[in-house]
């Protein structure tokens, strides 16, 4: 019927319209990350993000009405990149040399590739996490709970050593972090310009070493009592 064909037609375009849009404001917010990185949630100006996203301020505007709604955006995509590793770390049926091995790996990978969305998130934790703080402890706490279930169940079965769970998992935060929020301390002491690949494949031997020997279960000694 002609009516339903006049219908149909405009969704093919309207597809393409919300594709942009997405496309759009990923281009906004990955412009955003550096500066906000650089200059502090307080020194950055949607002028500045706008001028290196090649948009006028009004455009910009358009897709983020606020800086807040900016930084939100960008901070949010961070905080969705380390809970899926998080989820990821909840497979109570695996072994946890792997699980723990794997996402190890994957924290040193992110700090690797995407430097400047570590630093964004360091930065607004070390602030006192004035403007996002409700958003980690809603959805970070749950998830590292979760995480803690598990990891008492592997103690329970003698997987693992006993071990406090929350701060062995702070403990690898902080050191696989490290090499994306103080990557250019860490250059200046190897004297070069930037943190290698072999840096990051060294970071990664010398963490899952030490995490692994944390969580071993001591083989009783030939002399030791049952």
């Amino acid at each position: 019927m002609p009516t339903a064909k006049l219908n149909a037609e405009p969704a093919p375009k309207i597809k393409r319209r919300v594709l942009n849009r997405d496309k759009l404001e990923a281009d906004i917010a990955a412009e955003a990350v550096r500066v906000f990185a650089e200059c502090g949630y307080e020194g950055t100006s949607i002028a500045t993000v706008a001028e290196n996203a090649g948009l006028s301020k009004q455009n910009l505007m358009y897709y983020f009405p606020t800086k807040q709604a900016l930084y939100q955006r960008v901070l949010d995509e961070v905080l969705d990149e380390w809970l899926e590793r998080m989820e990821n770390l909840a497979a109570e049926d695996q072994d946890p040399r792997d699980v723990l091995r794997t996402y190890i790996q994957a924290k040193l990978r992110f700090s690797r590739e995407q430097p400047w969305a570590s630093r964004v998130y360091a930065m607004e934790v070390i602030s006192g996490a004035q403007l996002y703080g409700a958003q980690i402890q809603s959805r970070v706490v749950p998830l590292l709970r979760k995480d803690i279930e598990v990891f008492e169940k592997w103690i329970s079965a003698g997987k693992v050593a006993p071990i406090n769970a929350t701060h062995l998992l702070f403990a690898i935060w902080a050191m696989t972090q490290s090499y994306a929020d103080f990557s250019a301390q860490m250059a200046l002491v190897l004297n070069r310009k930037q943190l290698t690949k072999k840096d990051f494949d060294d970071a990664e031997q010398v963490i899952v070493d030490m995490v692994l020997s944390a969580i071993s279960v001591r083989q009783p000694a030939c002399g030791d009592a049952p």
